[in-house]
């Protein structure tokens, strides 16, 4: 699949659940929103205090809950949709602290600040744009945090390398994410449902590392790691391209069931100049 096709099947499918509250595609869990982020995760108490419209049962991790936040503290979030982890973070960073969310999808920007304006959150903004090219600028942040969004971005290297611009030295990083323990089948990685769905744009747990590593980071250590059920992902993928294709047997699904991980990676950039 070409970075085009790519980026405009992830857009459609987000604005499609920015706009509709529903996922892209017909075979999506069951289950409720607060459900799957329970179980991902996240804690009755942390989800009555932001906007309930806040939380869209997306991602494969809490990483707020991990990034050790403190008061006063720069946060930047990327992927942050509807700004479920941005008024986590503003929650702990507090008034003297400040949240930027970045998101690639206009109708999502559009959802959290309407989010941001009800909950009242001065000290939280939203800005449209890309992980690769980033609209911020160089060391202004103390912690970047994701929720399974790098593994949407065809451009790992660069998104990684962007990161790591914006941090100021001694800055840190805590993203959660999908990763692979084996290369997926065919089927799968030419699958745009999968794709958006966040697991045909995965790579395998030990590259992950490395193009963090080379992006320049230090300290760089996986502090959670679980096996990640399909059927918690926003389109319940591996479901949908079966039913599309009934060569596909049940031994093969799991095969790509047991092949998915949830990751949340910490990392540094160091306190000296660079």
């Amino acid at each position: 699949m070409k970075k085009k096709e790519i980026k405009k099947a992830v857009k459609n499918g987000y604005a499609s659940i920015a706009t509709q509250g529903r996922s892209c595609c017909s075979c999506s869990s069951a289950e409720s929103k607060s459900d799957v982020t329970i179980k991902i995760g996240y804690t009755d108490e942390e989800l009555s205090e932001i906007p309930e419209k806040a939380n869209l049962g997306l991602g494969c991790g809490n990483p707020v809950a991990l990034a050790l936040l403190r008061e006063g503290e720069t946060v930047l979030d990327l992927g942050s949709g509807a700004g479920i982890d941005c008024f986590l973070a503003a929650n702990k960073v507090g008034k003297s602290g400040r949240i930027i969310g970045v998101d690639m999808t206009s109708e999502m920007i559009e959802k959290a600040r309407e989010n941001a304006r009800e909950g009242g959150y001065e000290n939280v903004e939203f800005r449209l744009g890309e992980i690769e090219d980033l609209p911020v600028a160089d060391g202004l942040i103390d912690v970047v945090i994701s929720n399974c969004v790098i593994n949407l971005v065809p451009d790992k290297k660069k998104a990684f390398k962007e990161i790591f611009r914006v941090l100021k030295p001694g800055g840190r990083m805590l993203i959660s994410d999908i990763v692979l323990l084996k290369a997926l089948p065919k089927f799968v990685r030419d699958s745009i449902t999968g794709y958006v769905s966040c697991i045909s744009g995965a790579i395998k747990r030990e590259e992950y590392m490395r193009i963090v590593e080379e992006a320049g980071f230090q300290d760089i250590r996986i502090i959670n790691e679980s096996y990640f059920p399909i059927e918690y992902m926003p389109n319940d993928p591996i479901s949908c391209v079966i039913n599309k294709d009934s060569e596909i047997s049940a031994e093969q699904a799991k095969i790509v069931e047991i092949s998915v991980l949830s990751i949340t990676v910490h990392a540094t950039r160091s306190s000296e100049m660079s």
